[in-house]
């Protein structure tokens, strides 16, 4: 009877055991998938030189991430490949798509021949917001007359100064250079 209760114990034991450490899994298991989905890390390689405001970037591989701040979630840091390095910090405000993307979604804003394409928007996969990248005011006039659209714009100083890009003041230029309004959009449906 007794040896019993022991082989009851060892494998009440092991059950136990095992439950936790299946468990432990389960609960290590989001967090880590949720790592990417919190900061959206992309890993993006283009295979000519691209605009982000404030510079262009040559060919390569580069990830793109909301920077680590709870409080403003419109700043992006891109990073070299492998993430040892940051590129810039831009400052962004959010875009909205009607139909949610499965993939990673750039878009560009046209360019004259010669030219880097600039990178407009960013969208995550999975999500229908993202972020339009906001360019210092003298290039942003020089986007939007090439464009024939308004560009968002911020002052040239604070663009380049990332302590205090999440201060700055966001307008938009219309392709004649005269700063405009921001317009609000609708909020998307539920």
């Amino acid at each position: 009877m007794n040896k019993g209760k022991t082989y009851m114990n060892t494998s009440n034991k092991w059950l136990i055991a095992t439950f936790c450490l299946a468990l432990l899994c389960t609960l290590a298991l989001p967090k880590a998938v949720l790592a990417d989905e919190w900061d959206q890390a992309t890993k993006l390689t283009f295979n000519e030189l691209i605009e982000v405001p404030g510079q262009v970037l040559p060919a390569g591989t580069y990830w793109f991430k909301l920077a680590d701040n709870d409080s403003n979630r419109n700043i992006v840091q891109i990073w070299n490949a492998d993430r040892t390095h940051l590129v810039t910090t831009i400052l962004a405000i959010p875009d909205y798509r009607q139909n949610t993307p499965e993939k990673t979604i750039i878009n560009f804003e046209e360019r004259p021949s010669g030219q880097p394409e600039a990178i407009q928007s960013w969208f995550y996969p999975g999500s229908n917001l993202g972020l339009e990248f906001v360019y210092p005011k003298t290039r942003a006039k020089q986007l939007a007359k090439q464009a024939g659209r308004p560009v968002l714009s911020m002052p040239d100083e604070q663009a380049s100064d990332a302590a205090h890009i999440k201060h700055a003041s966001v307008k938009a230029v219309n392709p004649s250079g005269e700063e405009i309004a921001l317009q609000k959009s609708p909020p998307p449906a539920k």
